[in-house]
């Protein structure tokens, strides 16, 4: 049974905030945040309550001789509903990740592999553009490295809209290719791999970085496709030294480049944090689908047979080229259920 304690202090906490709301006392805006974070749980208690209620008094009409034929009707309709709406409200019921609601920082870097390596890279920085571009989410290339064959040796990608961070949380780790490269003269198939690490996009607030704590250092940008050779030195590299983490940025502004490369340090030293605090957590769900552990081998994409498989969740799709171009919602959606899954019953919910 779902914990009837826990419904009520919701639904109190609901007409608390509401009340609180319009007598405009205390920090409205603190307010406002929280009560759309209540109000959807709250509106599955009352769902699941009412559900509950026309079921019990259908049941109730059972001895009545005049009613018994349209409760015998309306009973299987309203127990089919029931599980699902509990579902729901038990998946409400979960701990929310903060951070879940924000913009993404997604950085890639090749692996193992060489050139084919760093041009599979390049095909799944294509294939988040691609899914960003389908969700109708911002998605902005803030710093790019490539090889001489266009492949890519750092890609870091800004992509903003609503929920991001929930969706793309579950892409961290090592994705790996089987296929023939183009470079690549004999037929054979190469394994290779990439990685991928999603950030929650950090707040000045989320993190502090005392200015003797870092080192700016300006250079001349210069590289092979896409990076812009400038004739000043606009490239800006940014040292965290306490932690030895460098961000850089080479585009043609320099402020722009130090606001840049400060954004991506932030979100870095954000997601130390938030790995530091979810170690225990962490640890306990070693190899789960939540684990984040970037050092994890959690999908190929096995080109011959023209298939994706997640490692994490056994989910194989022989849908490779649309995968490919951007077309990630079975995978998420199935991702996002299993780790639901996982912590539904690691609450004991």
């Amino acid at each position: 049974m779902l914990p009837e304690d826990a419904l009520n202090r919701i639904t109190e906490r609901l007409a608390y905030l509401e009340a609180a709301m319009a007598d405009a006392s205390g920090d409205v805006a603190a307010l406002g945040r929280e009560y759309a974070e209540v109000k959807p749980v709250a509106d599955q208690v009352t769902e699941w309550r009412r559900l509950r209620g026309e079921v019990a008094e259908a049941e109730g009409m059972l001895d009545d001789p005049e009613m018994r034929a349209l409760a015998e009707e309306e009973l299987p309709r309203l127990r089919a509903r029931l599980p699902e709406v509990e579902g729901a409200l038990r998946v409400a019921l979960l701990p929310k990740d903060a951070a879940d609601a924000r913009p993404a920082m997604v950085e890639i870097r090749p692996g193992t592999g060489g050139e084919e390596a760093a041009l599979f890279a390049r095909d799944l920085l294509r294939m988040y553009q691609r899914h960003a571009e389908s969700k109708g989410w911002g998605a902005e290339l803030v710093s790019l490295a490539e090889t001489e064959l266009g492949g890519v040796k750092e890609a870091v990608l800004h992509v903003a809209g609503e929920g991001v961070f929930a969706r793309l949380k579950f892409e961290s780790g090592v994705h790996r290719v089987q296929r023939v490269p183009e470079t690549e003269s004999g037929g054979r198939i190469h394994t290779s791999a990439a990685t991928v690490a999603v950030l929650p996009e950090a707040e000045e607030v989320d993190v502090d970085i005392p200015a003797q704590d870092v080192r700016v250092d300006t250079m001349r940008a210069s590289g092979a496709g896409g990076q812009h050779v400038n004739t000043t030195d606009s490239a800006v590299r940014i040292t965290h030294l306490p932690t030895g983490i460098v961000v850089t940025s080479s585009e043609k502004s320099q402020h722009r480049n130090r606001e840049i490369a400060m954004g991506v340090l932030r979100s870095r030293l954000f997601d130390l944090q938030r790995q530091e605090a979810d170690a225990e957590r962490a640890a306990a769900r070693k190899g789960q689908v939540g684990s984040g552990d970037r050092s994890e081998r959690i999908r190929t994409y096995n080109f011959p047979q023209g298939r994706v498989t997640d490692h994490r969740i056994g989910l194989t799709l022989h849908r490779l080229p649309q995968v490919l171009a951007g077309d990630l919602d079975e995978i998420a959606d199935a991702l996002i259920a299993a780790d639901q899954a996982e912590r539904l019953a690691a609450e004991g919910l």
